[in-house]
């Protein structure tokens, strides 16, 4: 019976919270999604902790699933116990690591990111909070029995006997303040010993209590359960917010990874690079055509490679452990990322060098011209332009206009003036006086073993007592409550000041994140001219050295530009695209669904907050 009464009041709350959130997700985001508070079952952590054998503390590592129950746990059944071990052909439980596209991670990180369930919790509990609020406003029953065996030897016999007792009662706040309170009441008294009578008491009660000043008004009575049903709706724009936020660092943390994966490829090429040429210095240099100190030049550099070459590829692993972090797997599992999704990004980045020379396409030409200029000949400098950018690339003022509308934080900022507001209402009405209406009916008696021997009572209305009154409460000493007062004032300003702080790191914001994104852009053009003129520079330099036109440092330098120029142009690709998700969430428009998947903003399209 108790693990059945403990699981029916477990679903009651259930219930009773995510009704509240369904209705708070209408009102506060203008669209309902799927919400629950559970950890879900089929957690890739537990997969790869158990499929790849990873080592691990103890069943805390794999969920509360696997968690042995203590004695006397409530409920047998809950949480449901752990899913069965995965099948040996799984492919997370493979040699090879597990590959994960970036929709892959944005799944993942929705249902491993203990911060992610964090914010749910913090939902969940808001929700809660408000049903205890709302609950005040209910009718509520009580009731309760006791039954007493007692014995007095006070006298000069002993008297035995026997008082039972049970109460039933019902109370109801309105919102205006006015509590309603009604009791019944039936004793049985009985004697065990002398005459061994009884008797029967009956009592009703019923009060009234009416604030008339101090107090009274739905706005004073009611402000507890305002802030509650704000509060779950802050909640909510807090889980959005850190839904998007979420969704860019995994993007982030994915693409640097990719990033660094890159430059570990290019590493090894340029490594094998220097060992070539290495070898046709000694060649060279065999031939009585080349001094030892330039084949000692190129053995330097040919070291200096696999150092890089080393420290990029640990590198890679340790930013790979930082992502497996933010999507909350193991460090230690065997995942990796698909080098594909760098491709796709290098394709949709081909539109960015669709512009004009020296605007907002790639830059001048840096080839060698037909002809050269004069070298007097004026010099003009062509600053980078935003048309022709990306679909991201907007006005800084509807940039601006956009995040101030969308973004949920500010709403929440604002919102918290306007709860600063009604604290300084409350706090005022505490400084009033008391007045306070009563009324209340008693009929009936009780009984006791001292009353055992009388008549049993009867529920007579016209036999009752009632009273009125009214109860003053004079302000002579409010300190507390002036002082209350007085400090809701402050916080009405610091609340001010928040809104304030934060539009104006909004602007800020949105401001780099333009600037970012043309940097970005500007140099993506420049390093991928820079990555074809030093191909052409390795390639020329190593006929010349074969001609002895060129000395071995002319190689070596053209090959460190060339790697340098690689990795710049990744590194370019990588910010502008980080960037654009990053602007999107500052402006509060990158829509982020329950299960992690992403409806990147459309300038062109009006859509609601």
């Amino acid at each position: 019976m108790a693990g059945c009464g403990a699981r029916t009041y477990r679903q009651d709350a259930d219930r009773a919270a995510y009704a509240i959130v369904g209705e708070a997700q209408k009102r506060s985001l203008g669209k309902t999604e799927p919400f629950t508070v559970e950890a879900p079952a089929d957690a890739l952590r537990r997969k790869l902790l158990i499929g790849q054998g990873l080592p691990h503390s103890g069943p805390a590592s794999l969920g509360t699933r696997d968690l042995d129950r203590i004695p006397h746990w409530p409920e047998k059944d809950y949480p449901p116990s752990g899913e069965p071990e995965p099948p040996s052909d799984a492919p997370w439980t493979g040699e090879r690591p597990l590959t994960l596209s970036l929709a892959d991670a944005l799944g993942v990180a929705a249902r491993n990111n203990r911060d992610y369930q964090a914010m749910k919790e913090d939902v969940f509990k808001a929700a809660l909070a408000l049903d205890l609020e709302a609950n005040e406003f209910r009718s509520l029953f009580f009731a309760g029995a006791s039954g007493t065996y007692q014995t007095d030897l006070s006298g000069e016999e002993g008297v035995l006997g026997l008082a039972n007792s049970a109460t039933a009662s019902w109370q109801r706040k309105l919102r205006t303040g006015t509590l309603v309170t009604a009791e019944f009441a039936w004793d049985l008294a009985k004697l065990l010993t002398q005459d061994r009578s009884s008797a029967l008491g009956l009592f009703a009660d019923a009060t009234i209590t009416i604030p008339l000043i101090r107090g009274a008004g739905a706005h004073i009575v009611t402000e507890p359960l305002t802030q509650a049903e704000r509060d779950v709706a802050y909640a909510l724009w807090a889980f959005e917010r850190f839904k998007r936020t979420l969704a860019v660092n995994v993007a982030s943390s994915y693409l640097d990874v990719l990033r660094q994966l890159d430059q570990v490829e290019n590493a090894a090429e340029n490594y094998k690079g220097l060992i070539a040429a290495t070898r046709r210095a000694r060649r060279i240099a065999e031939a009585g055509r080349l001094p030892q100190i330039q084949v000692d030049q190129a053995l330097q550099d040919e070291l200096r490679a696999r150092d890089r070459w080393v420290v990029a590829q640990q590198d890679y692993q340790g930013r790979l452990d930082t992502l497996k972090i933010t999507l909350g797997l193991p460090t230690d599992a065997n995942i990796g990322p698909d080098r594909s999704e760098l491709d796709r990004l290098t394709e949709t980045a081909k539109a960015l060098n669709a512009g004009p020379p020296g605007g907002a396409g790639q830059p001048a030409p840096t080839s060698q011209p037909t002809s050269a200029p004069a070298a007097d000949e004026p010099i003009t400098i062509k600053p980078p332009q935003r048309e022709g950018g990306g679909p991201m690339e907007i006005d800084e003022s509807q940039a601006i206009d956009t995040a101030l509308t969308h973004r949920l934080d500010l709403r929440t900022a604002l919102g918290r003036v306007y709860d600063a507001q009604r604290k300084v209402v409350v706090a005022a009405d505490a400084l009033k006086v008391g007045l306070t209406a009563t009324g209340s009916g008693q009929a009936g008696e009780r009984r006791a073993l001292a009353s055992a021997s009388q008549e049993d009572a009867r529920l007579s209305l016209d036999k009752g007592t009632y009273a009125l009154g009214l109860a003053f409460d004079l302000p002579l000493e409010r300190t507390a409550e002036r002082n209350a007062y007085r400090e809701s004032y402050i916080a009405l300003e610091q609340a001010v000041r928040g809104v304030q702080g934060l539009e104006d790191d909004i602007k800020k914001t949105v401001r780099d994140a333009l600037r970012r994104l043309l940097q970005a852009r500007e140099g993506y053009h420049i390093q991928a001219q820079a990555v074809e003129v030093a191909k052409r520079r390795t390639e020329s330099t190593q006929q010349f050295l074969e001609a002895g036109r060129a000395q071995i440092r002319d190689v070596l330098e053209a090959q460190e530009a060339l790697v340098s120029a690689q990795n710049a142009l990744t590194a370019a690709l990588v910010s502008y695209r980080v960037t654009e998700l990053e602007l999107q969430r500052d402006m509060g428009v990158l829509a982020v669904d329950e299960k992690g998947n992403w409806r990147e903003y459309n300038p062109k399209e009006t859509e609601r907050p």
